[in-house]
């Protein structure tokens, strides 16, 4: 039965197969069973896919400075650029013009690998809004900012997007269907020794899928081992008595590591206030230069172990380290310093225009925090104020201050709302329990 109309763009299809009904999905994908046709169906879905990938592509002007190389840190130093993000990798050139005259000569512009790259959301490594980092697995970090709320977060998408899809790609299996159709192509234009080695290896691994398959019951068997031992292992309770497994101090609740110490405010909170007060008050960009973070790191596993800590210790010489290390326990506690729950009412009290009705408010919430809470904040925050008083040596003043602890002290109970709206009200809140200290706390 043939297609007589002259308009229809499959006629042709159409008059070589009688009574058979073709998906139209199915016209416009080419594929010949002919032997010698694999290799331009081989072409044309890897075009296909190619296309999809570059239209995929992403290419903006975003701001971008480079904070660290191969794990070393590097000054920040921010500069303007076109970045264009493909399927493994961004790339980054002066201008628009930049890509095109790179295009033309070949020279290689400045990129970063995103396999196996992370991506976050950071506020404390620039004082910049709408800023995130990409670190990848060299250990180079890279941030990028706009102040363009909706373009920034369409880059973090689809970067976020690349990076997993990069990972997927990694978990597949090694053979697909092209890969599979090759091999099969090759085998047969082989000679007969070739197409006997590849006979044995398919034996081998026929035999390896027969085994496993047939490997279930010592699978079962496996399975009700580790739970017999698994039902047999000594409880928390257990090992934390013996004193095998100790409570942990970073990222403990407030009120358990306040109740274990007995007191209202932490030992090491304390104790890194008193080092700062004593040595470090005068410290350029104070809780804003981040410390050796290596360094940092030892410091947290010598209190994790409970194990005797004295910061006038010549390995603690740099005060940028002890400042790092109570930004980080504060940032790792289980519940904020200011409680989630506290969250939305603080925010309303900072939107109050009448400035006795505010105070007033955020005395009241204040004053309806856990002891812990309470004392630890009031502690906190008479030591800002200090550093405060010192912003002509240490160059830090209360907005400097209010964007490194707000994110810090405070985190909403949802990711819902705007996250500029947030971090806005996250470090007004901060600012004016600073300011107005005496008449929140006193």
């Amino acid at each position: 039965m043939r297609i007589k109309s002259p308009g229809s763009q499959h006629e042709r299809l159409s008059q070589s197969k009688s009574m058979v009904i073709i998906d139209p999905g199915e016209i416009s994908k080419q594929i010949s069973r002919h032997r010698r046709n694999h290799s331009q169906h081989y072409v044309t879905e890897n075009k296909i896919c190619k296309d999809i990938l570059v239209s995929q592509n992403k290419e903006g002007v975003l701001n971008k400075t480079k904070i660290a190389d191969k794990g070393k840190k590097i000054r920040k130093n921010w500069v303007p650029s076109y970045v264009v993000l493909s399927e493994q990798k961004i790339e980054f050139y002066k201008d628009a013009k930049d890509l095109t005259a790179n295009l033309k000569s070949g020279t290689k512009a400045e990129c970063i690998d995103l396999c196996g790259a992370t991506i976050e959301w950071t506020s404390e490594k620039s004082s910049r809004k709408n800023v995130f980092q990409i670190t990848t697995l060299s250990g180079s970090e890279m941030l990028l900012q706009s102040d363009v709320d909706i373009t920034i977060k369409e880059w973090f998408q689809a970067i976020r997007n690349t990076i997993d899809s990069l990972e997927t790609k990694l978990l597949r299996p090694p053979l697909g269907n092209i890969v599979r159709k090759s091999a099969s192509s090759e085998l047969l234009h082989a000679g007969p020794e070739f197409r006997e080695k590849k006979s044995e290896q398919r034996k081998s691994l026929v035999f390896r899928l027969n085994y496993s398959a047939s490997d279930t019951s010592d699978k079962s068997r496996v399975k009700t081992r580790l739970k017999k031992f698994i039902s047999r292992r000594p409880s928390l309770k257990t090992l934390q008595d013996k004193g095998i497994i100790k409570d942990q101090v970073f990222g403990c609740h407030l009120a358990t590591l306040c109740r274990r110490e007995n007191s209202t405010v932490p030992h090491f909170v304390r104790t890194c206030i008193e080092a700062v007060e004593k040595r470090g008050l005068n410290a350029d960009g104070l809780y804003r230069v981040s410390g050796n973070l290596s360094t940092i790191q030892k410091l947290r596993f010598i209190v994790n172990q409970e194990e005797k800590l004295n910061l006038d210790d010549s390995q603690w010489e740099d005060i940028h380290v002890v400042t790092g290390a109570l930004k980080m326990f504060f940032r790792e506690l289980s519940e904020p310093l200011f409680p989630r729950s506290f969250f939305e009412q603080f925010v309303e009290a900072i939107r109050i225009q009448d400035n006795d009705l505010q105070v007033k408010t955020m005395r009241n919430l204040v004053k309806q925090l856990p002891p812990p809470n309470h004392n630890t904040m009031k502690t906190l925050f008479e030591h800002l104020r200090k550093i405060v008083i010192n912003a002509s040596t240490n160059l830090m003043s209360t907005q400097s201050l209010g964007i490194v602890f707000g994110p810090t002290l405070l985190r909403p109970e949802s990711d819902t709302g705007s996250m500029a709206v947030c971090m806005v009200y996250q470090n007004q809140i901060v600012e004016h329990m600073i300011t107005k200290f005496e008449d929140i706390f006193c």
